[in-house]
């Protein structure tokens, strides 16, 4: 264990370089669930645009105070790309901060589209889902040993149309862990469709602004989350976790199991 410390310790500080733009995932809004990486990047940059509609302002309590801090969500896509532009031709450190994690509809396709067209270097940096933040606060394991083992990740049609084969009563079908995203608008045409594969009373996580000072965080009843929505009045940054590992779960995973041998315990050793 000495010597494993040791190697870590002795790693080089990593250098941030100032031709390059870190896009990077600010999470689902409580600063504490930044990496350490998004955090260092934060504070040593010159430059940090954010999706102040997604991203709270308390995300930028770690920059300098001499940054200059951009919002965008009233910026056009081109109107971003050439200030990171800008900004890297002139030996900043640029910073994108995107909410929970940059994979997950955070419209950076487009983003790294252009700027590997105007020849500027980017780096990734992930960041915690909403999806994992709710099942953290849900105090939930959403894959349980013989009862559910996929998570989907998902939402429903609305401005940006999901792929006809992505439709989702075929993926209720499998009866998964299902997290639906940006689906507020639409609950009761989603609730529809659930429950043509979900028990009626399959428990629901209704998870509104995770991580932010307003959080609400529901648990119902399938047949109830278009009401829930409809009375607590939740808007499009609602994510429903749908899984029956909310439920009453006594299902046990073999890993810790005393008769189970694996590598690192072996039984049949005497």
């Amino acid at each position: 264990m000495r010597e494993y410390t040791q190697n870590i310790s002795n790693k080089k500080e990593n250098k941030f370089k100032n031709n390059t733009v870190y896009i990077i995932g600010a999470g689902p809004g409580d600063p504490e669930l930044l990496t350490i990486r998004a955090k260092n990047l934060l504070e040593h940059a010159d430059v940090v645009l954010f999706a102040d509609s997604l991203v709270p302002l308390d995300i930028l309590q770690f920059c300098r105070e001499d940054a200059e801090i951009i919002p965008t969500a009233r910026q056009t896509l081109e109107e971003i790309i050439e200030v990171m532009v800008d900004r890297v031709n002139s030996q900043k450190l640029v910073v994108r901060a995107h909410s929970g994690d940059p994979s997950l509809y955070s419209a950076i396709h487009e983003q790294m589209q252009l700027l590997a067209q105007a020849n500027i270097d980017f780096e990734i940096v992930p960041g915690i889902s909403a999806f994992q933040a709710a099942a953290a606060k849900l105090k939930a394991e959403l894959t349980v040993p013989g009862l559910v083992q996929t998570i989907i990740l998902t939402r429903v049609s609305g401005r940006t149309e999901v792929p006809d084969t992505e439709e989702l009563t075929s993926l209720a079908a499998h009866q998964a862990s299902l997290c639906l995203y940006l689906s507020a608008r639409h609950v009761e045409d989603a609730q529809v469709k659930l429950l043509k594969y979900y028990p009626a009373n399959t428990l629901v996580g209704v998870c509104y602004r995770l991580g932010w000072d307003d959080e609400k965080i529901k648990v119902v009843p399938l047949a109830e989350m278009a009401n829930c929505t409809r009375e607590e009045n939740l808007t499009r940054t609602t994510l429903y976790i749908v899984s029956p590992a909310l439920g009453d779960v006594t299902a046990r995973s073999r890993l810790y199991d005393g008769e189970y041998n694996r590598l690192f315990r072996r039984t049949d050793i005497t």
